[in-house]
């Protein structure tokens, strides 16, 4: 898979991951405080904040990989950070990351618009939402508290991650961090990008 990237891409992918992983276990804490006051739905509406990471690497670097890869080094690098769930949050890491990839690769990787990349937020959201289904016991709960968890978490993913993520890679693209990334290339109307 990494044999057809450049050493930048990969620095800045697994830069991606160590820098989301932090982020990812802040707002782990964050939702803990929200989760205090709202109670059990406080996380998904929040969720996309987790997979936003694959978001972001794909739509500047675009080859295959650059969604799965840095959310899945994000979750190792939460749990090497002492998230208390353990290496469980590695597999939910693939999880999501599969959800955000398999988007981009419904259109072989050749589309990068913000429709696209909020197709890939909510795919995350509906994957993890299936691996969270079946590891936490959600059939036990009313099936309409279970459709408006599925819901927020979708909708969360579509617009944090997807929207959010658009708009984080766009200002780093402003400032000419990213020049020579496809992001970059596209930006100057190279169709290969």
């Amino acid at each position: 898979m990494l044999k057809e990237w450049k050493l930048k891409e990969i620095v800045l992918m697994s830069l991606f991951g160590v820098v989301f992983g932090i982020v990812y276990l802040l707002f782990l804490h964050i939702g803990n405080l929200w989760a205090g006051v709202i109670g059990p739905l406080a996380y998904e509406w929040m969720f996309g904040i987790w997979f936003i990471v694959s978001i972001i690497s794909m739509y500047i670097i675009r080859k295959p990989g650059a969604a799965l890869l840095p959310e899945t080094l994000a979750a190792a690098i939460e749990v090497m950070l002492g998230n208390a769930i353990g290496p469980r949050l590695i597999l939910s890491g693939i999880i999501q990351g599969l959800g955000a990839e398999a988007a981009f690769a419904l259109t072989r990787y050749r589309h990068f618009h913000v429709g696209i990349l909020m197709l890939a937020g909510a795919g995350a959201g509906v994957f993890s939402f299936v691996y969270g289904y079946f590891l936490s016991g959600y059939a036990a709960l009313d099936p309409s508290f279970v459709a408006l968890m599925f819901t927020l978490r979708v909708a969360s993913g579509a617009i944090i991650a997807g929207i959010g993520g658009k708009y984080i890679a766009d200002s780093l693209l402003a400032t000419g961090s990213l020049r020579g990334y496809a992001i970059a290339k596209a930006e100057k109307g190279d169709v290969r990008a």
